[in-house]
């Protein structure tokens, strides 16, 4: 008896196993196993066992080959028969269907999602849409400075989502508002647009440009961009046709100079991305980078896909300050030449022009209306920069040490030493990083030694390297790290 109820019951999830197996698997389309089209596109399928699916044209195509080769009926001979009497070919057979495991050969993130029925209500309501103000002050929990450009992005995101909700509800159809941000090394470009996609609800994906080539040539194709934004939808074509697309190191792709050679990694990227930007229907690989036969395509609009594009643009301080330079001449009210050689902000002079020059056709300049650059980074935000976002770098390595019931703590002064050696090295941000590691080096790997360590306080002699952070021991009565006693004063700094 518990033997039957033990079979019942195993019955019973493998039931419920199938069902959610085949839930899931109605959600895409089926795709043809030979020529990788979907359903859609290519027609009533016929169903194989083990999940193969087959459309006409190549079930029709693969029995018009087989009926041209079977001469004289060889392949129709039983198995055992004797190929010297001209009774059949040797070794051969039709491959057994149920020797092919899995979905065919092919995964849900190579299938395309079948399309909703439409009740007609918009997808998105525009009074629940996060307003411009709400949307700068998420990011500004997380990014130190950069508020013009906060403001640019939080705007466009928004107009974004009412583009989304409205669709063309009215005659006047709401243009798309694409965006370059030009900023130094280390300044935040990715950073927003990281941060951004935690807020977003519509589909985003952060790609770069160094790895584009024209379509025939070693490297991704330019559809590829596409393809990680339908893969971030999940294969749904109508919401990645909704989403936003940040393409980081667009500067890579300029012009090269004095080269006589085809330059497949740069202005033939450019020229073929100007019909992404723009907008229009576009073959795209589903589940790959480039276009093969064994890869299905999807069929993308990118009218209303926000395009992002961020780069850092080396040297293009030195051609606006030419640019700038030409107005000098001689006299009272002269400007001089080296009047421009300090100012740290002097991307926010930035013209067109002077992205031409860089390298930049001037039609793929001409769809990215929205140009904005963010500012280099001061000593004082480097400090803020350090302690102030929600996970600063101080606050992770305060976790770290928390989690050895060890308390660090940071001295003002230390924070402003940590900055001015950032400031030397001209990596932005990312140079805090590498001088917090540095030192924090031995600390880390001395306090799990000892369990009488309660708190570490790191200072500026320690940064500089003429004396150490001060060293707190816990009182013997009590092992809480709060409570504790001033024993060391001196560490040795390496």
């Amino acid at each position: 008896m518990s033997d039957d109820r033990y079979n019942d019951t195993n019955d019973e999830i493998k039931d419920e196993k199938n069902t959610d197996k085949n839930s899931s698997h109605d959600d895409y389309e089926d795709v043809c196993f030979i020529c990788r089209r979907p359903e859609s596109k290519a027609g009533k399928m016929f169903r194989l066992p083990n999940h193969i699916c087959v459309c006409d044209d190549c079930m029709q195509k693969t029995m018009d080959t087989v009926s041209q080769f079977d001469y004289q009926g060889l392949l129709n001979q039983p198995p055992n028969s004797d190929f010297r009497n001209g009774q059949g070919f040797p070794n051969i057979s039709f491959v057994n269907l149920a020797d092919l495991q899995g979905d065919g050969g092919i995964p849900n993130k190579q299938k395309i999602k079948k399309k909703k029925q439409s009740d007609g209500k918009p997808e998105i309501d525009i009074k629940n849409i996060m307003p411009p103000h709400k949307i700068k002050a998420k990011l500004d929990e997380y990014v130190v400075g950069q508020e013009y450009a906060k403001k640019v992005m939080s705007v466009a995101v928004y107009n974004h989502y009412k583009r989304v909700a409205t669709g063309t509800m009215d005659e006047i159809e709401i243009e798309k508002s694409n965006m370059l941000m030009i900023g130094p090394t280390g300044c935040g470009k990715t950073y927003l647009v990281k941060t951004l996609a935690q807020l977003l609800d519509v589909p985003l994906a952060i790609t770069d440009a160094t790895s584009l080539t024209e379509a025939g040539y070693i490297g991704d194709d330019i559809e590829s961009v596409v393809s990680k934004l339908l893969a971030a939808a999940e294969n749904d074509v109508e919401r990645a046709e909704r989403g936003i697309i940040f393409i980081d190191e667009i500067d890579k792709i300029a012009k090269k100079k004095n080269t006589n050679s085809r330059d497949v990694s740069g202005e033939s990227v450019q020229q073929g991305m100007l019909k992404l930007l723009e907008g229009a229907e576009v073959e795209v690989p589903v589940g790959a980078n480039s276009k093969n036969a064994m890869v299905p395509l999807a069929t993308v609009n990118t009218r209303n896909i926000l395009f992002i594009c961020g780069g850092a643009f080396p040297d293009l301080e030195e051609i606006i300050k030419q640019r700038l330079n030409k107005r000098t001449s001689i006299g009272y009210n002269a400007e001089l030449r080296d009047k421009y050689d300090k100012d740290k902000n002097i991307l926010s002079r930035v013209t067109v022009e002077d992205i031409k020059k860089f390298g930049m056709i001037p039609e793929f300049i001409g769809r990215l209306p929205v140009i904005f650059t963010l500012e280099g980074l001061s000593k004082e935000m480097m400090v803020k920069i350090l302690e102030e976002p929600k996970n600063a770098i101080l606050k992770q390595y305060q976790k770290l040490l928390e989690l050895d019931e060890v308390k660090l703590d940071f001295e003002h002064g230390a924070l402003e030493a940590i900055a001015e050696k950032a400031m030397e090295k001209e990596t932005g941000a990312r140079a805090l990083r590498a001088i917090i590691e540095e030192f924090m080096l031995d600390i880390m790997y001395e306090v799990p030694k000892d369990d009488n360590i309660g708190r570490v306080t790191i200072t500026r002699e320690y940064i500089e390297g003429t004396g150490g952070p001060i060293i707190d021991i816990r009182s013997n009565s009590l092992e809480h790290p709060d409570n504790l006693n001033v024993i060391a004063g001196s560490g040795q700094n390496k």
